[in-house]
């Protein structure tokens, strides 16, 4: 039987951790076996335990530490996930060999690691080979995505990650539950974007016409393939986290010998939609 598996992703401070530890608590409510593996060798603590926690194999601070390297914080990190790269039989050590396994990984925010860097692309392939369906999980900070050039760069970041590691993969806006509900209401139009009317709104601040048209070839690329799109996450609602559960389960289709249905869009319900009563106010409140 397969093994299922989610990468989650995303810069520092998106929420990860978080992501994961709101998971395994909504895996516990609906009866599922989740499991996590820290993969940030410079994470400090966890809320939830882990299965493998890849400080065990090294640490930044004793990479920074050694005399004879001289790594500063992002080049001992590099240096502790090429040495993760290069022992990869610790980790499979660590898995066992469980059918239908299902875990989460736990993914350092460095973004050179899904620019440019192999070794994500090496992990990915390493997993498939021990038979994980593999999903990466892109999180960004939905705070961050208050303007549209943000949003762009937001969008880029997850676009470099689907194209560096050829996987089905699931971007999300976190922390939605600290936006107040005006916030709430402008940042709707993030998570299934128009980008040539975004294009619009904005064009009076694009000052130089050269990184005007780099900008709107860009946005042109994005809406005209419908290459990305974003899930709002609130980890205070149940019923949004089990709604992005189902689109992950769904690309890696997981539980496949089970009467499975298609994940429900967040528009395809209005009177019952959990996004719908997300972005609205309560008739009676």
């Amino acid at each position: 039987m397969p093994r299922y598996a989610q990468l989650v992703m995303g810069p520092a401070g998106s929420g990860k951790s978080t992501y994961c530890s709101t998971m395994i608590q909504h895996a516990e409510t609906i009866n599922r076996s989740v499991q996590v593996v820290n993969l940030d060798p410079a994470a400090e603590h966890f809320e939830y335990p882990v299965m493998a926690d890849i400080r065990e194999l090294i640490q930044v601070d004793d990479v920074m530490e050694d005399d004879s390297l001289r790594f500063g914080p992002n080049g001992g990190l590099v240096f502790c996930m090429e040495y993760f790269a290069s022992n990869f039989d610790w980790l499979e050590e660590c898995l066992g060999h469980v059918e239908d396994d299902y875990i989460l990984f736990d993914c350092p925010g460095q973004i050179e690691l899904y620019t440019h860097l192999p070794v994500m692309r090496q992990l990915v392939e390493q997993l498939q080979q021990w038979e994980f369906r593999v999903c990466g999980v892109f999180l960004v900070d939905s705070q961050f995505m208050v303007e549209t050039f943000k949003f762009i760069s937001g969008v880029m970041a997850a676009l470099s990650a689907m194209v560096t590691l050829e996987i089905p993969q699931v971007n999300i806006m976190t922390k939605m539950d600290l936006l107040s509900h005006k916030a709430k209401k402008e940042i709707e139009k993030y998570l299934d974007p128009d980008m040539y009317s975004m294009m619009q709104d904005n064009s009076l601040t694009l000052r130089s016409k050269k990184f005007e048209k780099l900008t709107k070839a860009i946005c042109g690329l994005i809406e005209d393939y419908s290459m990305v799109r974003f899930l709002p996450f609130d980890r205070t609602d149940e019923e949004g986290i089990n709604i992005v559960l189902q689109h992950i389960d769904f690309s890696i289709q997981y539980g496949e010998d089970l009467e499975f249905k298609e994940p429900r869009e967040p528009d395809e319900d209005p009177g019952s939609s959990e996004c719908d009563q997300f972005f609205h106010d309560k008739a009676e409140g």
